[in-house]
């Protein structure tokens, strides 16, 4: 895996990212370094990637195991370090799972295999930061 990050020149702090996937994004800095809010914060997006990992295995889970998942949203939240480098050190999901006859004990389940065995992201953080999830489910007819 490879990815390019290319900053787009002076006046900001804005840089392309290439994945070699083929995808690119722009990410910028806060206002207070030179950043002119032309795309997400690399923490940001740290946050972001935890978020779709860990939603990828769930609702992949879920399938495998027969569930109607019809929706998933996690919402994150995250505090950091107070001085630099300022890593996560405390990050919660709150995952939002939609389906019809949804087993809560294997939304619980679908959560923990990927919080302890299948997010790459989520483990890789887990190394400076107390994970936490919760969830809900939400019924659809």
């Amino acid at each position: 895996m490879q990815a390019t990050v290319e900053w787009t020149g002076p006046g900001g702090m804005a840089f392309l990212a290439h994945a070699d996937s083929g995808h690119a994004l722009v990410m910028d800095g806060a206002a207070e370094i030179g950043g002119h809010n032309l795309g997400a914060r690399p923490m940001e997006m740290i946050l972001m990637g935890l978020g779709g990992c860990s939603s990828i295995d769930v609702v992949m889970i879920l399938q495998k195991s027969r569930q109607d998942v019809r929706a998933c949203r996690v919402e994150i939240a995250a505090e950091r370090a107070e001085t630099d480098p300022k890593v996560f050190t405390r990050i919660h999901l709150q995952f939002f799972v939609q389906g019809k006859n949804l087993d809560p004990k294997r939304v619980a389940h679908a959560i923990q295999l990927s919080a302890e065995k299948y997010c790459s992201v989520s483990i890789m953080l887990a190394k400076t930061a107390e994970i936490t999830h919760d969830f809900t489910v939400e019924s659809v007819e």
